[in-house]
C-alpha cells in the first residue's frame, strides 16, 4: 500500500475516534506558532521591569549596583520562560492534531506562563526593600501562580492521556500518564513552598523555587526520556546484546 494511502487510511481512523467525528482534526501549525510568540513576547519584556535609575552626578555605579534584585529577577524570569518554551516543544514534538480540548489546555498554560514573570518582579521588589512580612506576601503569591502555571501542564498532559489519536505514531501510549506524575509533583512543591515561606521563612520557599525550574529543565524531554535514563538504558542494552553474543556457541 502506498504511503498516501496509509496516511488517508489513518487519518479517517482518527477522525472516527475522534469525540467530534464530523470536524476537521487540525494539525499543531497554528498552536505552536501561536505560542512561540506568545512566549517569545513574554520573554521580551521582561527587560521593560529593568528600569533605568535616577542619579546624581558619579552615581551612577551605586544606583546601578542597587537594583541587584531586579537583575536577578530579570533572569530567573527569563531561564523559567525558557524552561517553559523547552517543554512546551517537547510535548508537541510527539503530537500530530489538536483538537479543541487541547487547544483550551494550551490557552490555559500560555496564560499562567505570560503571569510568571510579575510574581517574580514583585517577589524581587520585597527582597529588595527588607521588609518580611512583604516578602512573605510575595512568596505566597509567586508560589500561588507557579503552581496555577504547573496545573496548566497537568491539564495538557491528562489530554493527551486521554486522547492517544492526536500523538505522533510511535509514541509510548504510557507518556503523557506518566508526565501527569511530573505535573503533580510541581503543583505539590509550589504549595508546600508558598506555606513554608509563610509560615517560617521566605529561604526556605526560594530555594524551591530555584530547584523547581533546574528540574523540569534536566527533564524537558519527559520523566522517562531524559539523557541519563537514555544513555543508561543504551548502555544496558549493549551490554545485553555483548553478553548474547558471547552466549553464541562458536563455529
Amino acid at each position: 500500500m502506498s504511503t498516501t494511502k496509509q496516511e488517508t487510511r489513518r487519518a479517517a481512523q482518527l477522525q472516527a475516534d475522534s469525540p467530534w467525528p464530523h470536524v476537521r482534526l487540525a494539525e499543531t501549525d497554528r498552536l505552536e506558532a501561536f505560542s512561540d510568540g506568545v512566549l517569545s513576547i513574554t520573554m521580551t519584556l521582561l527587560v521593560a521591569e529593568i528600569v533605568r535609575p535616577d542619579h546624581a552626578f558619579g552615581q551612577l555605579l551605586e544606583k546601578l549596583a542597587a537594583q541587584w534584585a531586579s537583575y536577578i529577577a530579570f533572569l530567573a524570569s527569563f531561564c523559567y520562560a525558557a524552561v517553559i518554551w523547552l517543554n512546551h516543544r517537547a510535548v508537541f514534538a510527539r503530537v500530530r492534531y489538536c483538537d479543541r480540548s487541547l487547544h483550551l489546555a494550551n490557552l490555559f498554560l500560555l496564560l499562567t506562563s505570560a503571569l510568571i514573570p510579575f510574581p517574580t518582579a514583585i517577589l524581587s521588589a520585597a527582597i529588595q526593600r527588607g521588609s518580611e512580612f512583604d516578602a512573605r506576601v510575595a512568596v505566597a503569591l509567586y508560589a500561588a501562580v507557579a503552581g496555577a502555571m504547573c496545573l496548566s501542564w497537568l491539564v495538557v498532559f491528562h489530554v493527551l492521556s486521554m486522547r492517544p489519536y492526536l500523538l505522533e505514531d510511535g509514541v509510548n501510549p504510557d507518556f503523557f500518564p506518566k508526565e501527569r506524575f511530573r505535573a503533580t509533583l510541581g503543583v505539590i512543591s509550589y504549595a508546600i513552598a508558598g506555606v513554608a515561606g509563610w509560615l517560617s521563612t521566605p529561604k526556605v520557599a526560594l530555594l524551591i523555587f530555584l530547584a523547581l525550574p533546574v528540574f523540569y529543565g534536566i527533564t524537558s524531554e519527559g520523566l522517562t526520556e531524559t539523557r541519563i535514563r537514555l544513555q543508561f538504558r543504551r548502555t544496558r542494552r549493549g551490554a545485553s546484546a555483548k553478553n548474547g553474543h558471547e552466549g553464541l556457541p562458536a563455529e
